[in-house]
């Protein structure tokens, strides 16, 4: 039996996990999973690592079968996330039904705390492009650490993240509560793909869990997370 490497980034982690563990029971091969953030992802794939499967936003996925890092052909999408915001616990919940009420419940905030991977650089920008200056936004590595920040800061903080993210955070206990989705005008929707890698050592099995991404099962799943 083989043991497959998993290396993945972003709020698919819980389904992915999930489906790596019936793997598992299904067909007697061992899944290791380890998420982190995309550009260290980025950095570990296009270095070559002895990864077997790739998780990664479509941006990152299309880098790496340019560079041929990946086997095209064993790509599969595993579905869509989208953004919200989230407030320490017991804070007023802003509104943010509207672009007005989102541009007013920044302007009452003392930060939006941001990562630095896409979804983190696309609330950057947009504050940006909504006429906000650079000191609104406070970054932190990951999401873990975003909201964490939120959680403990005295200040009255945004965290942004994507949704099914923040509610995993707050399953696991995290002193947050969802403020809701960004506005349908300035919503960002991620997709996010999963491919066998180039230096996997076990194609075949690697080749087999990325098609069992794909399966109904999997796919029921990834939508029970959050992820569309």
């Amino acid at each position: 039996m083989a043991e497959l490497k998993i290396l993945g980034a972003g709020p698919v982690k819980r389904g992915v996990t999930q489906i790596a563990a019936q793997f598992e029971k299904d067909t007697g091969n061992r899944v290791v999973v380890e998420f982190i953030g995309a550009p260290t992802v980025r950095e570990r794939v296009l270095a070559g690592e002895a990864v077997d499967v790739a998780v990664v936003p479509q941006s990152a996925m299309e880098e790496f079968v340019a560079q041929s890092r990946v086997v095209a052909n064993t790509r599969v999408t595993l579905g869509r996330s989208r953004m919200g915001l989230a407030i320490r616990k017991g804070a007023v919940a802003p509104d943010l039904a509207t672009v007005d009420a989102f541009k007013q419940a920044v302007t009452t905030a003392d930060a939006v705390v941001v990562n630095v991977a896409s979804s983190g650089n696309y609330v950057v920008k947009l504050l940006e492009k909504l006429g906000f200056g650079a000191d609104k936004a406070v970054k932190q590595v990951d999401t873990v650490k975003v909201m964490d920040h939120v959680a403990t800061s005295p200040q009255n903080l945004l965290g942004a993240g994507q949704l099914p993210e923040i509610r995993e955070l707050i399953d696991k206990g995290v002193a947050i509560a969802l403020a809701g989705s960004l506005p349908d005008e300035l919503q960002s929707i991620t997709a996010y793909d999963a491919a066998v890698t180039k230096a996997s050592a076990n194609a075949d099995v690697a080749a087999a869990f990325a098609e069992y991404l794909a399966q109904p099962a999997a796919r029921a799943a990834m939508a029970a997370t959050g992820i569309d």
